[in-house]
């Protein structure tokens, strides 16, 4: 991975795509601050490569992750290099899923990432540098049966990352939101039996996300869409939203 920095926090670590992005850094021989409240995902990967330092927290916690910057700063150095990849989902369709796991869908996929942003954006700003990646998803353009939290939170993330990086057009740094379509990871067990429009998709690889993003930031691109045909699928819910929809319907009725 082309990383221009020394240390990487990155959030949601413990397994997937997080797991992935800390491998890849460390291996280039960045000092990666491993972020997840799965203890045993990140013991395994800390014992995996000697640069893996682990942190437990929980990134809905604000006080928790202003804590947890100050102690990787001082335990590693300033941070170059942020990746927002701590997420869950849940489906169920709006009438049956409980109020509550809406609520914590969005805190932990939106107010997750804003905390670790704002913990750590000062720092880069004053220094001139650093990567701000945050994980959204094609689901956060694209919505789909029984993922409206899921959508809606992600959604949330296109926004607030598009708005982010328009403030810090100037300030040096490289913005990048992550828009993958259905990725081969544990994730991937969270899909109910009920949700057949999203169950019929081919996953992709999540190497090819990570290296999707190592172009996005080399191109200075905002979004990053991974995959052959995700880009395709984000114009089409542009100027044909209601055959996304059609399709979407064929899907789940089949």
């Amino acid at each position: 991975m082309a990383f221009h920095g020394d240390v990487a926090l990155i959030t949601g670590a413990g397994r997937g795509m997080g797991a992935l992005a800390a491998r890849r850094l460390a291996h280039s021989g960045a000092r990666v601050a491993a972020v997840d409240r799965d203890t045993d995902g990140l013991t395994k990967l800390a014992a995996e490569n000697e640069y893996v330092h682990a942190y437990e927290c929980d990134v809905t916690d604000r006080a928790a992750v202003d804590a947890l910057v100050k102690r990787i700063e001082s335990d590693l150095g300033p941070v170059d290099r942020i990746v927002n990849a701590a997420g869950i989902l849940r489906t169920g369709s709006v009438v049956a899923m409980p109020t509550d796991e809406f609520h914590m869908v969005m805190s932990v996929n939106y107010g997750g990432t804003v905390n670790v942003v704002k913990s750590t954006l000062p720092g880069m700003i004053e220094r001139g540098r650093g990567d701000v990646v945050n994980f959204a998803s094609l689901a956060g353009w694209i919505p789909a049966h029984g993922i409206s939290a899921y959508s809606a939170s992600k959604h949330a993330v296109v926004a607030f990352t598009e708005v982010l990086a328009h403030e810090q057009r100037d300030s040096g740094l490289r913005i990048c939101c992550v828009c993958p379509p259905t990725v081969d990871t544990p994730m991937l067990g969270d899909i109910g039996p009920e949700n057949r429009s999203l169950r019929h998709q081919r996953p992709v690889g999540p190497e090819v996300v990570i290296e999707a993003v190592e172009t996005s930031l080399e191109n200075d691109d905002l979004f990053c869409f991974p995959g052959r045909g995700t880009k395709a699928l984000h114009r089409a819910r542009r100027w044909t939203p209601g055959l996304i929809w059609k399709s979407a319907h064929r899907a789940q009725d089949a």
